[in-house]
């Protein structure tokens, strides 16, 4: 996804940072973590068609 959009690369790597969780292994792995405003803009950088109903649901739910 990074690589299809240099500006979501950028935005990912100042506004997501790493933290450690507990994987369903036990193990401790980084992952990128974000606030709401983070997610919503990943969410609407994907370009499948099989993301859409998602996004227009999204879009209802931030109307309310």
């Amino acid at each position: 996804m990074t690589k299809r959009d240099e500006q979501l690369a950028f935005y990912l790597g100042t506004n997501c940072p790493q933290i450690e969780m507990k994987s369903s292994n036990g193990k401790k792995r980084k992952i990128l973590a974000g606030n709401m405003k983070d997610i919503f803009r990943i969410i609407q950088s994907i370009p499948s068609p099989k993301a859409e109903p998602f996004k227009l649901w999204l879009a209802e739910v931030g109307k309310e």
